[in-house]
């Protein structure tokens, strides 16, 4: 995929000129995290990386991406729905991955009680990368799909005016205005507002649950905007929070410190170090007690724990096997044809001689593929090296049935120059990534809202393997369509 900026990236007094107008609109805009030093505090902040120029994303592959999105809204929900399917795929992980065992206790514990939940809300963000063919046609391939705490919706709605202004400097006003306008934030709080409506409580709050560390607080900020220019109220707590101050009452309703919570949206809870933490002195950790409590209570929980559990990369990789779509949604056809399309080749290391053909594949030539851990966050995967190290370490253990194996994908590397404060102004070879925002809204076996509300690019210099932007790897980015 040819650069539509070829001329630019050569001509450094102009780059020097446009990166200095870029970080002053990036910080004009709100294009905004806490700092390192002081990340529980916002009186410093700086911009949130990003690239100096647009990246080149083929117009038919995001419009693809965008097709796509509501039939895997519509995937994720069912298999939050589908118990069988849950217990039977994640059989194998919850032998030796704690952290999925620990969320798949709780799962069943909450299904043994009886829900209490009535509406569920997803936001969702599937991930796509373009692989380059032999032929040098690009195809778009699904890396994964994030059903809780998908991030950047906020501050991706801010970054295509600075990218605007960026090309307007350097003399390409023509460019500019073919820039997509981009707002994920509002459809997310649209989803939480219609959540926020069916629960059924005026007086009802909207509680963000969040990390002990928050540098990434604006881009919550946006969403959380939203909804107070809805009337909606929000309060934001931490797990411990919970702990110390939820409680339920007869009918299962939440509250804290004596407000009715309507919809609990996550933006924690995706990694095991959230739970693991040195609290009180329990047989249960208080952030698995927090969790429980969530889980048991009536409120929206975005997402519910069947849903962060539809998310698992085994139940990624159980997706892509003959059959498995047309099982989940049966009578639609099309949609699971427009899903299967961007799947890339997903590979099971369970025990048996599927599971040790694909280990002894992946030790021969590491470079084929990607190691992934049933694990969100960025920075978790492994490549090439450290891959062939791994699984030669756990070749012949059960442990290795908590990971999966995928196809490494090509993309078409160009140039770009990634803004980071404190770091000096250089040109990169690049890789993008698209992640597409979904958000859908079911009250009982009704779904009410199902919409695709924004993208969201991702680019990093090709050294680095793995790792988002929160990782402090991958920088916002704004598609320019070719």
């Amino acid at each position: 995929m040819a650069s539509p900026w070829r001329d630019v990236v050569r001509d450094a007094a102009a780059v020097r000129d446009a990166a200095a107008v870029a970080v002053d609109a990036a910080l004009l805009a709100g294009v905004l995290m806490r700092t390192g030093e002081q990340p529980l505090s916002s009186d410093v902040v700086n911009y949130a990386p990003f690239t100096l120029l647009p990246s080149a994303v083929p117009r038919a592959l995001f419009e693809q991406a965008y097709a796509v999105q509501q039939d895997f809204n519509l995937l994720v929900d069912a298999i939050s729905q589908n118990k069988e399917f849950l217990e039977q795929t994640l059989a194998s992980t919850i032998k030796v991955d704690d952290f999925t065992a620990q969320l798949f206790r709780i799962y069943m514990q909450v299904l043994e009680e009886g829900l209490a939940q009535t509406v569920f809300l997803g936001i969702n963000r599937s991930d796509y990368m373009f692989d380059c063919g032999l032929d040098g046609t690009a195809a778009l391939k699904q890396i994964e799909i994030n059903t809780i705490a998908a991030s950047f919706g906020g501050l991706t709605s801010r970054t295509a005016d600075v990218h605007g202004l960026v090309l307007k400097v350097l003399g390409k006003t023509k460019e500019a205005s073919r820039l997509l306008p981009n707002n994920p934030s509002k459809g997310l709080a649209l989803g939480i507002a219609k959540a926020w409506e069916l629960y059924g409580s005026q007086s009802a709050v909207v509680m963000f649950l969040v990390e002990e560390i928050q540098r990434n607080i604006f881009d919550q900020r946006c969403v959380e905007n939203e909804l107070w220019n809805r009337n909606i109220r929000v309060i934001r707590r931490r797990f411990r929070d919970v702990f110390e101050k939820g409680s339920l009452d007869g009918s299962r309703r939440l509250y804290i410190d004596g407000q009715e919570v309507a919809v609990v949206y996550y933006r924690e809870g995706y990694v095991p170090q959230t739970y693991d933490q040195q609290g009180l002195a329990l047989v249960v950790p208080q952030n698995w007690a927090a969790r429980l409590l969530l889980e048991r209570s009536r409120a929206v929980k975005c997402p519910d724990i069947a849903t962060q559990l539809a998310g698992t990369k085994k139940v990624q990789q159980e997706l892509s096997r003959p059959g498995t779509l047309e099982k989940l949604l049966p009578g639609h056809p099309e949609a699971v044809a427009r899903m299967r399309a961007t799947f890339a080749g997903l590979y099971s290391l369970d025990e048996g001689e599927e599971g040790d053909k694909i280990a002894a594949a992946a030790i021969a030539d590491p470079e084929r593929f990607v190691l992934k851990p049933q694990r969100e966050g960025g920075g978790n995967n492994l490549y090439g090296e450290e891959l062939r190290q791994v699984l030669e370490k756990i070749k012949d253990s059960p442990e290795r049935t908590s990971y999966i194996l995928m196809d490494k994908i090509k993309p078409q590397p160009a140039l770009n120059y990634l803004l980071r404060a404190h770091s000096p102004l250089q040109v990169s070879e690049c890789i993008s990534e698209l992640g597409i925002f979904g958000v859908y809204v079911r009250q009982g076996q009704e779904m009410v809202l199902n919409e695709a509300t924004g993208h969201l690019l991702r680019t990093k210099a090709i050294q680095h393997a793995d790792g988002g932007v929160a990782a402090g790897v991958a920088v916002l980015d704004t598609p320019y369509l070719v």
